[in-house]
């Protein structure tokens, strides 16, 4: 089962390397063991990336004369554990490119308590006149499609032509969302008497014979 330990409070951990007693690197786990492939138990890893450890530097003479190939030895640590492996790999490039970045972790997070405040608001946001939460849930792009859905039908209810231009700015990726909106859109539009202007985009009233913003003249 994968431990649930708090990224965190991992960053917050020193561990040392018993070969070459540099710390080790809080690194992202491969998505399977490479040794029998049933997973590390763990999203992250405690690994050596000292490339002077001995450990390491010893271990390109041993693979080849073990096995024939090229390759050496990372020392590596599970967390919340007393696991470790001498682990096979095959450059000195290996895990450099898995090192966790505290900072995007940190943002990922803030993100992700966004859109949870957002999620909670979404019960109350049409009897609030609250646009605020739908528009951060339909613009950004790391938000499930379920949850999409969930804030697409507020839109009508709402009934804020303040959507419009963002909505219309933003390149949806479901083309089942886009048509959503673009539906709403027009429902909001006829509700308040308006269309969009075919040459410069801009609101004009439905009746509006002339743009008011580019002066086009409309059929």
């Amino acid at each position: 089962m994968m431990k649930t330990v708090s990224v965190f409070d991992l960053l917050e951990e020193e561990h040392e390397c018993p070969h070459c007693r540099s710390r080790l690197t809080l690194c992202h786990a491969p998505p399977i063991h490479v040794g029998d492939g049933l997973g590390w138990g763990s999203e992250y890893l405690f690994v050596c990336l000292n490339n002077e450890c001995r450990l390491f530097v010893n271990g390109w003479k041993n693979i080849e004369d073990n096995y024939g190939h090229v390759g050496s030895y990372r020392y590596m640590k599970l967390p919340d554990s007393n696991e470790s492996y001498n682990m096979m790999v095959a450059g000195k490039d290996a895990f450099t490119g898995c090192i966790v970045d505290p900072e995007a972790i940190r943002k990922a997070d803030k993100r992700y308590q966004k859109e949870k405040e957002a999620v909670a608001r979404l019960d109350s946001c049409v009897e609030e006149n609250d646009l605020d939460p739908v528009l951060y849930l339909l613009l950004d792009d790391h938000v499930s499609l379920a949850v999409k859905k969930r804030a697409v039908a507020l839109l009508k209810g709402l009934n804020d032509l303040a959507c419009i231009e963002p909505l219309r700015n933003h390149n949806f990726r479901d083309s089942y969302l886009e048509q959503e909106i673009n539906l709403a859109i027009s429902a909001i539009m006829a509700a308040h008497y308006v269309k969009e202007c075919p040459y410069c985009a801009e609101l004009i009233k439905a009746r509006a014979k002339l743009c008011k913003h580019c002066g086009k003249e409309l059929a």
